[in-house]
């Protein structure tokens, strides 16, 4: 995938799998999947069957819908599941019937505040159905009419499906990248995070050199992350050093974070240098800001070093689970800017590494190339960086922790590394444990 067309072509999977109803469960999820897998040949799915016990929460059981419309006595349809799929409350109980307008009002769900939006709205563990639609279509019922509800779908044995994928590196230490792929129709809150996934994956598959492992996990956002977490925790808590959740990356407004509980992980700090040296208007939160599965890889007992790194953060922009949240919300660059910030963090956790020069006292860069044969206060300049590196190059402290130090931006600071390795300077210390 060339890197010009990158986010053109996120942009077009994104646009294929918009259509696409997905839920906590079913075949939309799983369609979503094989999508994805086409893409990645060596994704792996997995289901866990209804009723499975993790943790304190239970597998659901299925939800499939085939139709569904709100309809007056004069047989015109107000709303068509068939033209959009948020005009359903997720895993409604099936009714067909017709009422009043006072009895179907109690079923009814709109936003004032955004008058032409459909809202996205689910009662996944108690049973009861309704009809999403827009405040506009909501003024515009007729009171004095009687009108049908239909909604065709069912609740059955079956199974909550998610995919995952496992990169080997050098190191069993792995990075997580985690999505979710369990919402209907909305670009920026369910499709980005998938495709940027994906890029991410292909990239990462096609590096020829990687230190660290990396598993993807494509879930049903909270169950899924949930029952994941209980099938995998021993072996997530002893390798992962460093977990991204992928969520609204997708839009061209900001980017934002989401700290882990911890707050100063490896994965905190990588993703803040990143941040702050971008270029980008970024909006930091606290962890008290938490709403997506960071919530759940930081959870006591858990405590991943998880942290979430997005556009315009879930619940902070106002299109957030309406209709509104469609393709034109998100863009080719939008999508673009959210891969290329997650793989500098990516690249920068592999560059990460505790250095420590090989000389007492300072070393003679001139007779080995690497100090201006003439000094001036230009060319000190030019070589600031490279000596502020080796002076804190102590076997203490990593190439974050010294690119902060010293106020520079840490990818700068890569081929001044290999220089300083090539002419014997610099050495790697082993047995490095990451802070979690």
């Amino acid at each position: 995938m060339a890197a010009d067309n990158i986010g053109t072509t996120m942009y077009r999977w994104a646009e294929d799998l918009f259509p696409i109803n997905r839920s906590l469960t079913g075949e939309g999820v799983r369609k979503t999947l094989q999508y994805i897998k086409a893409l990645i040949p060596e994704l792996t799915l997995h289901e866990i069957p209804t009723g499975t016990v993790c943790y304190d929460w239970t597998v659901p059981q299925e939800w499939q819908i085939c139709e569904a419309f709100l309809m007056d006595d004069s047989g015109n349809k107000i709303v068509d599941f068939r033209n959009n799929n948020l005009h359903v409350v997720g895993y409604s109980v099936p009714v067909d019937q017709e009422m009043s307008f006072e009895e179907l009002d109690a079923h009814l769900y709109y936003l004032k505040e955004l008058p032409d939006a459909i809202p996205y709205v689910t009662s996944y563990y108690t049973k009861r159905w309704g009809i999403c639609l827009s405040y506009n279509q909501y003024k515009a019922l007729d009171r004095t009419k009687r009108y049908r509800v239909k909604i065709d779908a069912s609740h059955f044995q079956g199974a909550l499906t998610y995919a995952e994928l496992l990169i080997p590196g050098q190191s069993t230490q792995e990075i997580f990248l985690s999505t979710y792929i369990c919402h209907p129709s909305m670009a920026n809150n369910e499709l980005s995070g998938p495709v940027v996934a994906t890029a991410l994956a292909q990239y990462l598959l096609g590096c020829n050199e990687r230190k660290y492992s990396y598993r993807i996990v494509f879930a049903p956002e909270t169950i899924g992350a949930i029952c994941y977490i209980s099938k995998h925790l021993n072996t997530l808590k002893q390798n992962v050093v460093a977990g991204f959740n992928l969520t609204t990356i997708g839009d061209d407004r900001l980017f934002s974070f989401v700290p882990s509980r911890n707050g100063n992980t490896l994965a905190d700090r990588a993703a803040r240098h990143i941040l702050k040296h971008s270029g980008e208007k970024v909006v930091y939160y606290s962890f008290l800001d938490r709403a997506s599965d960071e919530r759940q890889y930081c959870f006591p007992g858990v405590d991943l070093p998880f942290v979430t790194v997005c556009r315009s953060k879930y619940h902070a922009y106002p299109e957030y689970h309406t209709s509104l949240d469609n393709m034109d919300l998100i863009s080719p660059k939008g999508l673009e800017g959210g891969f290329h910030m997650l793989k500098n963090i990516i690249e920068l956790l592999e560059k990460n590494a505790i250095y420590r020069v090989t000389t007492i006292g300072e070393p003679q860069l001139g007779k080995r190339g690497l100090y201006p044969t003439v000094s001036t206060k230009e060319s000190r300049r030019s070589i600031e960086a490279m000596m502020n590196f080796i002076t804190y190059a102590d076997g203490a402290k990593d190439l974050i922790e010294i690119a902060d130090i010293i106020k520079v931006n840490a990818q700068t600071l890569y081929v001044i590394i290999e220089n300083l390795k090539r002419a014997s300077l610099l050495e790697t210390v082993e047995n490095y444990n990451v802070q979690q």
